[in-house]
């Protein structure tokens, strides 16, 4: 060890989320600058510049949240109201928080952004991805790219999120797909597109999809939240990272998306597309909760993932997530935590560390890994469940720095 190093010690349960799944008892964790240099039994930990008692509380994973809409001004609360009321969600809504976050300057929405990834991080995520997509004009979507692109871990380019209004669709798609996609190439590694009744066809999802692909952008889409579609079929096909929301699957569906796993065995290369189950949303939206424990059964790696947004999932809590998916979705704490872990990190792309010594992987816990830990106030990681709602976050370490 040739680095500044802390070690964390007096763990009572160490939920590793590691290739082995290893749950360690009476643990330690030692990290180095901003990777992890040792773990094991406390017993044998080695010595370190620096001490943390973590007084028999349990250890996991920071939180990796791979889907986020954080680049926005405005309320929705009238519109999330009136679906309380009865209304249903539609895609519509979007526009309301596009006008809103078009009249806010850079520096409000610059500061809204820092206030919500800061929010995340003091309650355990210490990785995340957010979206562009509430500008959809060409100046507005390099706007919010640029302004994210100081906070965010990773950046998804979702000008394809709805057809502003003024607009046929498919003069938007040539938008998209050209002078937009040029304007925030710079900032983004992802795109995304919204492939829904109300948003986009899958045809126009295609051309959106395969543009940016050949600009050098990984893909994800938005699919199969408010009925049966095309979206994960789609995602599939074009080899998109992952396919999120998932409420309506038919079991053509699910074997697709089990199907673009069946040759991984831990290579990169050979990724399928994950599934992320955006439960808080599900629940805002009174629509059917994602199958997890389907999808899980089948052999389909699954995400779990805030969805922070103003219109249908105005939360980060990550712990939120992990006990509706205990409690609600079939899912063990084991699985739930994974999926909100390494999950996240594998839809992501980010769940090994790079050869060539560039990125450190997240979402597990193992020597060489990044050091992006969570204490929790309890003994275990079951009392994510067992004690819902309750405020459990201790103390947070992103890439070896003490958040909380």
């Amino acid at each position: 060890m040739t680095g500044a190093t802390t070690i964390i010690t007096g763990i009572g349960e160490l939920m590793t989320q590691d290739a082995e799944q290893r749950v360690l008892k009476d643990a330690a964790i030692v990290l180095e600058d901003e990777r992890i240099a040792w773990l094991g039994p406390a017993a044998n930990a080695p010595a370190a510049d620096s001490r943390y008692d973590a007084g028999g509380r349990a250890c996991l994973p920071g939180w990796v949240d791979s889907h986020t809409h954080l680049v926005f001004a405005g309320d929705r609360t009238a519109e999330f109201e009136a679906r309380m009321a009865g209304q249903s969600y539609a895609a519509g809504g979007i526009s309301v928080t596009v006008d809103a976050t078009r009249r806010a300057s850079d520096e409000e929405l610059g500061s809204l952004v820092a206030q919500r990834v800061a929010e995340a991080g003091a309650n355990g995520t210490t990785y995340l991805e957010t979206k562009t997509g509430y500008g959809l004009n060409v100046e507005e979507e390099a706007r919010s790219a640029r302004i994210a692109a100081a906070t965010a871990d990773e950046l998804t380019f979702l000008g394809a999120h709805l057809v502003p209004q003024g607009w046929k669709a498919d003069d938007y798609v040539q938008t998209v797909t050209g002078p937009m996609l040029s304007a925030v190439r710079p900032y983004v590694q992802w795109a995304d597109v919204f492939c829904e009744t109300g948003a986009f066809t899958p045809d126009q999802s295609r051309e959106v999809l395969r543009a940016c692909r050949d600009a050098g952008l990984g893909l994800r889409v938005h699919g199969n939240q408010l009925g049966p579609g095309e979206g994960v079929r789609l995602a599939v096909e074009e080899a998109a990272a992952s396919v999120d929301h998932v409420n309506h699957l038919e079991l053509s569906d699910i074997d697709a998306l089990a199907g673009s796993w069946s040759g991984w065995e831990g290579d990169p290369d050979s990724r399928g597309t994950v599934a992320t189950c955006l439960p808080a949303c599900d629940l805002s939206t009174r629509q059917p909760l994602a199958p997890a424990r389907q999808l899980l059964d089948a052999g389909v790696p699954i995400a779990l993932a805030s969805n922070c947004n103003p219109g249908t999932s105005y939360t980060s809590s990550m712990a939120f997530c992990v006990a509706t998916a205990v409690l609600q979705m079939g899912l063990t704490v084991a699985e739930a935590v994974r999926a909100a872990t390494y999950g996240g990190a594998l839809a992501l792309h980010r769940e090994q560390t790079t050869d060539d010594g560039g990125r450190l992987a997240v979402g597990s816990l193992a020597v060489g890994h990044r050091a992006d830990l969570q204490l929790l106030d309890a003994p275990s990681a079951t009392h994510l469940a067992y004690r819902p709602g309750m405020q459990l976050t201790h103390a947070v370490w992103r890439a070896g720095q003490r958040l909380r």
